[in-house]
């Protein structure tokens, strides 16, 4: 085979075999293939599209470009959650703890945030001292001891998907749902879990803003799964808004400890626990999604799930007392308000440019070397629904540098829309697939 000809098929809408596309990932992960010419299978790829075929068969080829872990010395299942996400989508460091602690296995491998989506392992590593470069052997030990851990891709786990995601982010082509299917799902099924439950963002914070486009890959994310023998559903979820009260790491860490103590905001609160039940149900913990959603609950009202992650922090090097003190967490030393300028009802937010704002405050990143204040937040007061009056407060910007701060307000308060009228409130679930 020559890696010219597979471009030209598939520029000229060919669907490509299994022998194609495993000679295409195996040969640029071996350097044979050159960037150049993966970038032009990429862009045709980008334009015609894939089969679920070659979807399937492509993160089967990425899954076994490095190494696919298994843990047969762990009784029971492993079950992971996987989110598209969002702003304020501080979901894992929830769910993480409260299925661990109710017997399931959580080996959970995730990701930074950038531009304005916040990363899982950067909110954990506002936690001082919280190690997410484990080794692999590590990984297993805080598996084995707290049943839940937490790490970034290693060099051994899907290089083939380091490799050309470093490429789509450069030659625009990230935003195909067959490519990002087979990035999500190579990681994820490479972990060695049983089940998987899919958290599918959809609106103006979301990457896919529109229903059936977050639909779509949604459905190509639980076929594929179950293609590769695991059991997955997936929740298509609001992102219209931002997920809790709190943006920014040190603000969505004690957010998540406050949801484990059984506070918190009500959405956020709502969703960890569907989230949990569902794995519950596909780990084959509890016999319906009901009575996982009554373990979820109960497992955080004893305290069982808030002690489990005070667990997981110090295995994985951090301070476990953050979870009493959240002094321990890096702080800013300014604050503003965002004030409405008329009365009404908030009809809706343009969720992505709060994220926007926040990474320009220094809460994300705008490139990929950025470094984060992982201080930086954002509060918001008001939720699509809610009555303003005029000069009330909308959003608490928490900084220190105020070189970006003036864009920033600017940015927020255009991004709420106040009517007179009150909204219909939507569903934080919007859909079920694969259920």
């Amino acid at each position: 085979m020559r890696a010219v000809d597979l471009i030209r098929k598939k520029r000229d809408a060919g669907e490509h075999s299994r022998d194609e596309i495993n000679f295409l990932i195996s040969g640029y992960t071996r350097g044979e293939i050159p960037d150049y010419q993966m970038s032009a299978w990429l862009m045709a790829t980008w334009i015609r599209g894939l089969s679920r075929a070659e979807i399937a068969v492509l993160t089967e080829a990425m899954l076994h470009s490095g190494e696919v872990v298994s843990f047969p010395e762990l009784p029971g299942k492993k079950v992971d959650k996987h989110s598209t996400g969002g702003v304020g989508d501080k979901t894992s460091l929830i769910l993480a703890p409260i299925v661990a602690s109710g017997g399931l296995h959580v080996p959970m491998i995730s990701g930074r945030g950038l531009g304005h989506t916040g990363g899982t392992l950067d909110k954990l590593e506002a936690i001082p001292g919280f190690n997410t470069a484990l080794t692999l052997a590590d990984f297993r030990r805080v598996l084995k001891e707290c049943g839940m851990a937490l790490i970034g891709q290693t060099a051994e786990i899907a290089p083939a998907d380091k490799r050309i995601y470093a490429l789509r982010d450069v030659t625009s082509t990230v935003e195909n749902v067959g490519l990002i299917c087979a990035s999500i799902m190579s990681k994820k099924l490479a972990e060695g879990i049983d089940a998987l439950v899919l958290d599918v963002k959809t609106g103006s914070g979301a990457f896919m803003q529109k229903e059936e486009d977050s639909l779509r890959l949604a459905e190509l994310m639980v076929e594929t799964a179950r293609r590769m023998g695991k059991k997955a559903v997936a929740l298509i979820t609001d992102m219209d808004q931002p997920l809790g009260r709190f943006a920014g790491h040190s603000h969505e860490v004690i957010e998540s400890v406050e949801v484990l103590k059984g506070r918190g905001a009500a959405d956020l609160r709502d969703l960890s626990i569907e989230l949990a039940a569902w794995m519950f149900y596909l780990g084959e913990r509890t016999k319906s999604v009901d009575e996982g959603r009554a373990l979820a609950q109960k497992l955080v009202a004893s305290g069982e799930a808030l002690e489990r992650f005070r667990k997981g922090i110090v295995l994985q090097g951090g301070d476990g007392r953050v979870v009493d003190d959240y002094s321990l967490l890096p702080q800013t030393k300014n604050l503003v308000e965002v004030k409405s300028a008329t009365g009404g009802f908030v009809a809706a937010t343009n969720c992505m440019e709060f994220g926007v704002a926040l990474a320009m405050l220094g809460g994300g990143r705008e490139e990929k070397e950025d470094k984060i204040d992982p201080g930086v937040g954002l509060e918001f007061h008001k939720r699509i629904g809610d009555r303003v009056v005029s000069g009330e407060t909308l959003v608490t910007i928490y900084y220190n540098s105020d070189a970006k701060l003036s864009e920033a307000q600017r940015r927020i308060s255009e991004s709420f829309s106040i009517t007179p009228q009150q909204p219909v409130p939507k569903k934080i679930v919007r859909r079920l697939v694969g259920a």
